[in-house]
């Protein structure tokens, strides 16, 4: 055990604390969702600089850093799709027609499962697979899009309370809000798809050979 793993875990228990908090309407709790998700997602950048920069990385680390990730994307994508459709119509999503659409929730977490199990083959057969750039900016869109969307659910309570949905400033940020993430969704849902097919491409001599590499 040491500081990086040590963050990591931490970074685990903030991603559980973030899912109660989303489904309390009120906006305070929704804005320390986001604060604490910002917390989660830059602590991410700092575990892994420690660890490759004081030679610290272990086992244990390897483990706990891609689940600490899978925990953080579950605890939003999860609920953002919960809260945006029925039974609580009450919380529409920005775009979409108001429902955040299943197929974005496959596709992000089956993409993870099948890197994942993919990197497991693959390391049983003696062939390390690295996180490469295209998966790195992956998360950073997908962390952007999870931080705006959480100010979103946090300003549509606060909306409610103070009866903003009739003021022009309102009906600018929804506007602002809905181009930002219609953008920064639809650069994560491309770089997750391509990222998948990058790791193919780059061991598909691992592949053809059935897992006896080059």
């Amino acid at each position: 055990m040491n500081l990086p793993n040590l963050i990591t875990i931490a970074r685990i228990v903030l991603a559980l604390v973030i899912v109660p908090l989303v489904f309390v309407e009120l906006f305070t709790p929704r804005l320390i969702a986001f604060l604490i998700f910002l917390v989660a997602a830059f602590s991410d950048l700092w575990d892994g600089y420690l660890a490759r920069s004081r030679d610290l990385v272990t086992d244990l680390g390897k483990l706990l850093d891609p689940l600490a990730d899978k925990l953080l994307l579950a605890a939003t994508f999860i609920p953002f799709y919960i809260l945006s459709n029925p039974p609580r119509p009450e919380e529409p999503f920005p775009w979409f027609g108001g429902s955040f659409p299943l197929w974005i929730v496959l596709l992000v977490f089956g993409r993870e499962l099948f890197i994942t199990l993919f990197r497991s083959w693959a390391a049983a057969r003696g062939v390390v697979i690295p996180a490469g750039p295209s998966g790195k900016y992956k998360a950073v869109f997908q962390s952007i899009f999870i931080g705006s969307t959480l100010v979103w659910y946090a300003l549509q309570a606060a909306a409610r309370t103070h009866g903003w949905s009739e003021t022009g400033f309102w009906a600018g940020w929804q506007s602002f809000h809905f181009w930002f993430s219609v953008l920064s969704l639809s650069i994560a849902v491309v770089l997750t798809i391509y990222s998948m097919l990058v790791y193919l491409w780059n061991y598909r001599s691992l592949v053809l050979a059935g897992g006896q590499g080059e």
